[in-house]
This record gives structure tokens, C-alpha cells and sequence, in this order.
């Protein structure tokens, strides 16, 4: 397969293009040489912006387009109609953020999307979702019929730029006292990254079309699940902490008095509130039917830990700063001993 990524040198592109290539396909790659440039020396690169220079590409032909960097429609419609004739497949990759209701759990990919109220090409939490919704129409009007519309959930694992996943196993090898939202039986729905790129390269060779959810695992995994997975990856890894990590819950109620930030400050909790039951309850039964497979929780969590240590230190956009959270676990401790 001749395999074109526009971008392919950031989180997911560069996993699509590692499993493209152990399985023997032909990958080119168009981006603006602004990220990791060098990361792939050997293979064939043609810089350039896809809002100005598709025409850069006007030679070439694949049997299949990775679209890993599409959030206008406009955009996204100006790229489809170009390879219209130039690829005989087109994937975009959108995100289950494009659920305008989330009160009902399982929902799957005929659900409703959400719609923008005035028409804008600023990518902000509102309108990321309904964006992206259009672009997935954006892209199948292009190319009709041959158009893969995936929607993954989070994810995560080695090379994630974003520290949302990585933040827990690492936090877990500080060691130490560490505070988690009490929410040990509620869901988490991710997907490695590794999983979703060997599933994209699978279906792109099958030429899959319409719209799936991707985000795994196949069941989804509970806090408690997630907390006891890194306690052990760590306890048996080759650096464990000094002090022995231990959790403790801390209740939403304390955690939103405080204004801790759902999500990115404290990474991965979404209040348990009724407009948000089905955010760590998708269905991905389609994505199962069609071949998509994830590895053990235990191994993400491993290898995203083994990953993170070889980063220098940096300031990361995700996770509780270490003070905040000592100064939360203060007054988490004293309250709790005031209502005993």
C-alpha cells in the first residue's frame, strides 16, 4: 500500500507510521517540518502547510490518506477534494468529542453530534467537538463512499505529548502519598496508541468506510483497577520509589470545593454528574467487529512509565502540581478528622 500521512511526526502519526512500515507499506509524509523533523530520515518527506501547499502533492498517488491534523471543515473539504483524485481512500481522524449528549451511557456512532450555534473556524472546548462533526461530513462529501471516519477517545501511551495518562503512572513512581478522586468503581475508557495506529493501518488496507468509535479497551477499566495496576507495574519495575506509593480517596464534592480542574489538572476525572454518564461509556462494538484489539492495561502502563523516564524534565500540560496536591491532602485530612 502507498500510504501518504499528513503530518506522521507527533503521538499518533508517528505510531500509524511505525505499524505501516512493519507491514511492508510505502509511507510519505507532508507536514511542516515544525515537530521532530528528523524522525524519520529514511523515508520521503514533502514540507509543507496543507492550508497553502497541497499543490506540492499534485504528482502523487496512494491508495490511502492518513488525515491525523484536520479540525476545520473548510480545510478538511479543501484536502479531500484535492486527493479526490489523487487516493482511492481517505481517513480522517475525529473524536467522540462530536457527542452533543452524553446522558445516555453506550451510546454509539448514530448518536447525535453537536452543532455550532454560529458558524466560526476557532477551535475552543465548545466548538472542538461540533468541528470536528463537520469535518468528518466535510471529508465524506468530498469523497463519497470512500471516506473512514474514526473517532478515538483518549489516548494514550508512549510518545503522548499531552501527560493526561502519563501523569498517574509517574505520579505512582514518585511514590509517596497520592491523592485520587473517590471514584473506585467508575469507568475509564482510553486507547493505546500503539492499538488504534496497527487498527488504522489493518483498516486502511481493508479500505473501511463510514464512522466508528475507537477508544478501548474492551471493556473499560475502573479506578481502583487503574490505581492498583500502577502500584504494582511500579512496585516490580527497576526504579522503584523510596517511599511506597499509597492512595488516598478524596471525595468530588472536596475536589470541586477546591476548584481542582477536571481532566487536565487532575487528569482523567470528569465529575460523576448526570449530562456526563456516557463519557467513559462508549460503545465500540463496531470497532471490536472490525478487527480493532488492545493489550493489557498493565502494559500501557508499563511502557508508558518506561517512556516517560527517558524525557528531560519539562513542564507539562497535564497534572496536579506536586505543592497544590500536598496542600490539598492537608486540608482533605483535616477535614475529614473535623467530621469524625
Amino acid at each position: 500500500m502507498k500510504l501518504l500521512v499528513l503530518g506522521g511526526t507527533i503521538f499518533l502519526g508517528r505510531h500509524v507510521v511505525e505499524a505501516a512500515r512493519a507491514r511492508g507499506h510505502e509511507v510519505t509524509l507532508f507536514h511542516r517540518g515544525q515537530h521532530n523533523p528528523g524522525l524519520f530520515p529514511d523515508l520521503p518527506v514533502v514540507l509543507g502547510d496543507r492550508k497553502t501547499d497541497l499543490e506540492k502533492l499534485a504528482g502523487g498517488s496512494w491508495d490511502a490518506v492518513l488525515d491525523t491534523s484536520g479540525y476545520v471543515p473548510r480545510v478538511v473539504t479543501e484536502s479531500a477534494r484535492f486527493f479526490a483524485d489523487r487516493a482511492q481512500h481517505y481517513t480522517f481522524i475525529s473524536s467522540i468529542s462530536v457527542f452533543s449528549d452524553l446522558t445516555k451511557p453506550w451510546i454509539d456512532e448514530s448518536a447525535p453530534v453537536g452543532r455550532l450555534e454560529t458558524e466560526t473556524e476557532e477551535v475552543t472546548g465548545e466548538t472542538y467537538g461540533p468541528l470536528k462533526a463537520l469535518c468528518e461530513e466535510a471529508a465524506e462529501a468530498a469523497m463519497p463512499g470512500r471516506v473512514w471516519n474514526v473517532r478515538p477517545g483518549l489516548i494514550v501511551g508512549p510518545d503522548d505529548p499531552t501527560h493526561r495518562f502519563t501523569y498517574w503512572p509517574a505520579r505512582f513512581a514518585q511514590g509517596d502519598e497520592i491523592l485520587v478522586p473517590d471514584i473506585p468503581n467508575e469507568p475509564i475508557q482510553v486507547i493505546d496508541v500503539r492499538d488504534l495506529a496497527e487498527w488504522l493501518v489493518r483498516g486502511m488496507e481493508e479500505k473501511l468506510t463510514g464512522v466508528y468509535n475507537a477508544t478501548g479497551p474492551a471493556e473499560p477499566f475502573t479506578w481502583r483497577e487503574l490505581v492498583d495496576t500502577c502500584t504494582d507495574v511500579v512496585a516490580s519495575g527497576p526504579e522503584p520509589p523510596a517511599v511506597h506509593p499509597h492512595v488516598t480517596w478524596v471525595s468530588e464534592a472536596f475536589l470541586q470545593e477546591k476548584k481542582v480542574g477536571a481532566w487536565m489538572e487532575l487528569p482523567l476525572w470528569v465529575p460523576v454528574e448526570p449530562e456526563s454518564v456516557a463519557f467513559s461509556r462508549i460503545s465500540i462494538e463496531k470497532a471490536k467487529q472490525a478487527g480493532l484489539t488492545f493489550r493489557p492495561l498493565e502494559a500501557t502502563v508499563r511502557d508508558t512509565l518506561a517512556w516517560f523516564r527517558t524525557q528531560p524534565d519539562r513542564d507539562w500540560p497535564a497534572g496536579l502540581a506536586e505543592r497544590k496536591e500536598s496542600a490539598l491532602l492537608t486540608d482533605w485530612h483535616r477535614t475529614v478528622a473535623e467530621n469524625a
